[in-house]
C-alpha cells in the first residue's frame, strides 16, 4: 500500500502546480491537519482513493463543515484493506479551542479507544495532529507533545505513527523520519509519501 501523509501547509506540487498523473500509484491519503478543506477535496477527487484525516488545533470548522468526500477518523478506529488506523487530532490545550486538549483530555480519549483496539488486535498505523511527547516536539506549550501517544507507541508497537504540527521551517534540524523501537514516526509536513510493505 503506497500511503501519501499530508498535514499542515498545502503542497505547492500536488495543488498550486498539480498535473494529471501526480497522484498515480497512491492508495490512500492521510491528513494530520490544519489544510484547507478545499486542498482535500481536491486530492480525494484527483487520486480518487480514500482519504482520511484527523482535525488540528486550527480546524475548528471542519466540525461544522467537513471536507466533502473525506472521512474524518478523529477519535475512531477504522481498518482499511486490513490495515489498521486510529485517529486522534488536535493539539496540546495552549488556549481555548474546540481541537485542543489537556494530557488528561486526550489519555481520555485514548481510554474510549480500548475496547476497539483489543478488538482489532492493536494498531498498525496512528494518525495524529500533535506529536508525541519527546519525539520531534517543543517544550512550548503550543507545541508540545502527548506523553500518552508516547506511551500508546510503547505499548502497541505500530508500524507507523504519523503526525504534524512540528513544521519543518522552525528549525534545521527537524526530522521528517525518526525510528522509535519498532515504530516509524513520520512528521507529515506538507507531504510524506509512505511504502506499507
Amino acid at each position: 500500500m503506497k500511503i501519501l501523509a499530508i498535514a499542515d501547509d498545502e503542497a505547492k506540487s500536488l495543488y498550486d502546480y498539480y498535473t494529471p498523473g501526480k497522484l498515480d500509484g497512491i492508495d490512500l491519503i492521510l491528513s494530520c491537519g490544519d489544510l484547507n478543506p478545499h486542498y482535500l477535496e481536491f486530492l480525494v477527487t484527483m487520486a480518487n482513493k480514500p482519504l482520511l484525516y484527523v482535525r488540528g488545533n486550527h480546524d475548528d470548522r471542519l466540525i461544522a463543515q467537513p471536507p466533502e468526500g473525506c472521512e474524518c477518523i478523529d477519535g475512531d478506529l477504522v481498518t482499511v484493506d486490513g490495515v489498521r488506523i486510529m485517529g486522534l487530532g488536535g493539539s496540546y490545550r495552549y488556549r481555548d479551542g474546540l481541537n485542543m486538549y489537556t494530557e488528561k483530555q486526550m489519555c481520555k480519549r485514548i481510554k474510549k479507544l480500548g475496547r476497539k483496539l483489543k478488538k482489532a488486535g492493536g494498531v498498525d498505523i496512528i494518525v495524529t495532529h500533535a506529536p508525541a511527547r519527546h519525539i520531534n516536539d517543543f517544550d512550548s506549550l503550543s507545541h508540545r507533545g502527548f506523553e500518552c501517544f508516547t506511551e500508546l507507541i510503547r505499548e502497541y508497537k505500530p508500524r507507523y505513527f504519523i503526525h504534524g504540527h512540528i513544521h519543518k521551517n522552525y528549525g534545521v534540524d527537524i526530522p521528517q523520519i525518526t525510528q522509535v523501537g519498532e515504530t516509524v514516526v513520520v512528521n507529515a509536513y506538507e507531504k510524506c509519501v509512505i511504502e506499507l510493505v
